[in-house]
């Protein structure tokens, strides 16, 4: 279980910081880019090297903020999430209105939010490896968790 945080550069320190949250308190590991010497890379390259890296991650997180207006990064990176049906979810740095194409999956704003996204992680994990393990398809078990992670955290986020 890796989530890959998504984020336009001047939100780094916001993303280390749920990134540390997610390690200490619920042992999940993140992708950052910003720690990253590969993400120097440009154009393709790094379309390709991010493209690899979200296929280690088995979940997205946009850390988004008024910055992420200046990103065309991060809504190719949800696209790609989407594509691989990755379970997303928003973190809003500030008080951000989402734009209305985020306000599509569930989101988050406190480090209690980040709790019950934790859990829901940490459930849908749970429910596709017992899924690959009956001999179900890699992405019939991929869709099956991933939306049980949206009923799970919705549920806990009343959204």
């Amino acid at each position: 279980m890796k989530v890959f945080m998504s984020h336009q550069q001047a939100d780094s320190g916001l993303a280390s910081k749920i990134s540390a949250y997610l390690k200490l308190y619920h042992q999940i590991d993140c992708y950052l880019d910003l720690i990253d010497p590969n993400s120097s890379k440009a154009g393709d390259q790094l379309g390709d090297y991010l493209r690899n890296e979200m296929g280690k991650c088995t979940q997205l997180m946009a850390i988004v903020s008024g910055n992420t207006k200046l990103s065309w990064w991060v809504p190719w990176e949800i696209g790609i999430a989407t594509e691989k049906d990755h379970p997303i979810a928003t973190f809003a740095g500030d008080s951000t209105e989402l734009p209305e194409y985020l306000r599509k999956w569930p989101y988050l704003k406190t480090n209690s939010d980040l709790d019950a996204y934790a859990n829901a992680t940490k459930a849908a994990d749970r429910s596709f490896n017992l899924r690959k393990s009956q001999y179900i398809t890699e992405s019939s078990a991929r869709h099956s968790s991933t939306q049980e992670f949206y009923r799970s955290i919705r549920s806990s986020l009343r959204q």
